[in-house]
């Protein structure tokens, strides 16, 4: 079988380690379910033409695990029933691609012109499915809390999921309708207008769907705000964002050790008016840090959190985060890159522990002064300082990622997007620069110095 023998020969041990998972994970589900009542949902998409060729080499193998030797050469293509559902909103490519793909490897197709939970309730009716094969990675906005099988959600038809390449990740833009699809502006080709680079070539997977976007035109609030000049008592006026502070160490709660951190970032966080609520510091436990994290992140704008990241046992602020949002750590392949960059390959095992982050509320804050992105979980955010010098260039980079916003005055509403900063040449040519790009779609643009 010509897949496994190529990436088994590979020498990237995380490609190995990951292709011996989804494979195995397509082997169990042929053990445990008949062949004709097992089916692959394929859309025609980089994740599930992935799966295709995944659940080739997993069949061939299980035919071979099983001795029969005889229908080897038959058996490559794995003609399993494949369920199709098709949009008159897809794009025309997407279809062509499908039907072709779905000719070349003898693949059964079933079409369904209809929704999703819909077409398959017809087909459960119509035909027994007790598995089907599906391309969901973690980091979709439907992965949080799945495993490589997973019972169908309550209120749909009851069936296996079976997700094989669920811990698996793609640096590849996102392709959905043609409403709601637009080229990734993360690719554009500066030396030629209106061209795009190769969707491979993006360097941040979690951008991947940053090209879905309705194609609808919006009217949009513009206000830019420089805080250059302001007195104290317009300082105080402006406060209006509050944060918290948590600080994870019981080095510090048995006095070996002195915390500046919490009180610079408490002048760095009044600097640029917001209003420190708590400051705390809890013990190196992951209920400690989730019950802090659980009480702040529903009353204040920001979490920060310092201590506790790292290799150690003691090192548990990722897990007390993701047990107060109620999710599982998982690996970041990104994460993981960044991390082998830095680290080499100086751990044991197949997967760096270090790179298991909360699952599906993560957001990596990329910035090229740091050797690691800073993670954003929803509205909390985990720095990695250890001293005063550290926290200074974090947080002129954290500035630099957060330098402009938006948000809705009511869902109703138009959309106001913030441009905020402390020079106000910058300010105002930022201004400049977004009214004259999306010229005529702004109904009001304040400038307030």
């Amino acid at each position: 079988m010509e897949i496994d023998e190529a990436v088994r020969g590979c020498s990237d041990r995380r490609m190995r380690t990951k292709y011996g998972n989804a494979v195995y994970v397509v082997q169990r589900a042929f053990a445990l379910y008949p062949f004709e009542e097992v089916a692959f949902s394929f859309n025609g998409g980089k994740d599930s033409t992935v799966l295709l060729h995944l659940i080739r080499a997993g069949y061939y193998l299980y035919k071979k695990d099983a001795g029969d030797v005889a229908q080897m050469d038959a058996v490559k293509n794995c003609p399993l029933r494949t369920i199709y559902f098709e949009s008159p909103c897809a794009f025309p490519e997407i279809n062509s691609f499908t039907y072709e793909t779905v000719s070349t490897y003898g693949l059964p197709l079933e079409t369904i012109h209809s929704d999703f939970k819909s077409g398959l309730e017809g087909l459960l009716k119509e035909k027994p499915t007790k598995a089907i094969f599906i391309g969901t990675r973690i980091g979709d906005p439907n992965a949080v809390g799945q495993e490589q099988f997973s019972p169908s959600s309550p209120g749909w038809p009851p069936f296996m999921r079976v997700n094989p390449i669920l811990d698996w990740s793609y640096r590849y833009t996102s392709i959905g309708s043609i409403h709601d699809t637009v080229p990734n502006a993360l690719l554009s080709d500066s030396s030629t207008e209106k061209s795009f680079r190769p969707a491979y070539m993006l360097t941040d997977g979690r951008l991947e769907r940053a090209g879905r976007t309705k194609k609808t035109n919006h009217k949009i609030e513009v206000n830019s705000v420089a805080s250059n000049g302001m007195n104290n008592i317009e300082g105080e006026q402006m406060i209006s964002c509050a944060a918290s502070i948590i600080v994870v160490g019981d080095e510090i709660l048995f006095g070996t050790t002195e915390d500046k951190l919490g009180a610079a970032l408490c002048k760095k966080l009044h600097a640029i008016g917001w209003r420190v609520s708590r400051v705390a510091v809890v013990r190196n436990e992951i209920d400690s840090v989730a019950e802090e994290v659980e009480r702040c992140k529903s009353t204040d704008d920001m979490v920060f959190i310092f201590g506790g990241l790292g290799p150690l046992h003691s090192d548990v602020s990722l897990a007390g985060v993701a047990k107060a949002f109620g999710v599982r750590l998982a690996p970041d392949e990104e994460f993981e890159d960044y991390l082998s960059q830095l680290m080499g390959n100086n751990y044991t095992g197949d997967r760096n522990e270090m790179a298991l982050l909360p699952e599906g509320i993560t957001e990596l804050l990329h910035h090229k002064k740091l050797p690691l992105p800073l993670i954003k979980c929803r509205n909390v955010i985990t720095l990695a300082a250890t001293n005063v010098d550290e926290l200074d260039t974090e947080w002129d980079c954290l500035l630099d990622t957060q330098e402009s916003g938006y948000h809705r005055i009511s869902r109703a509403g138009p959309l106001v997007v913030n441009l905020t900063g402390k020079d106000n040449q910058r300010v105002e040519a930022a201004v400049e620069k977004l009214t004259s790009s999306f010229e005529g779609q702004f109904s009001q643009v304040n400038s307030c110095k």
